[in-house]
């Protein structure tokens, strides 16, 4: 997977189609991300100690990460990543769109 914690991803397909938002976690083994603010769901939740007025609350759910891209905050623009090799052999991500000129990622 070429989408990591903490980068920011445009959803681009699906009910949410076209929100922005952090990634908060990712599930690499299922192919999935948690993202900031998408795919909102309604918990039903007993009172219990840690939240003794219990109630319904609201979490992210996890979505495939196919249906979101890499936001390049810097251009405004949603791209995809590649990897390549630097001449002191460190591997690091780019932006392929030709609008970001082949910006380094991290």
């Amino acid at each position: 997977m070429k989408i990591i914690k903490n980068d920011t991803v445009k959803v681009i397909s699906g009910k949410y189609r076209g929100k922005t938002g952090k990634v908060l976690k990712v599930f690499p083994t299922d192919e999935k991300i948690i993202v900031e603010g998408v795919n909102i769901v309604k918990r039903h939740t007993k009172p219990s100690q840690k939240n003794p007025q219990g109630g319904i609350l609201e979490k992210e759910a996890p979505i495939h990460v196919s249906k979101v891209m890499y936001y390049s905050t810097k251009f405004n623009v949603p791209t995809r990543i590649g990897y390549k090799i630097l001449d002191d052999g460190s591997k690091v991500r780019y932006c392929k769109n030709s609008d970001c000129q082949g910006e380094v990622i991290n």
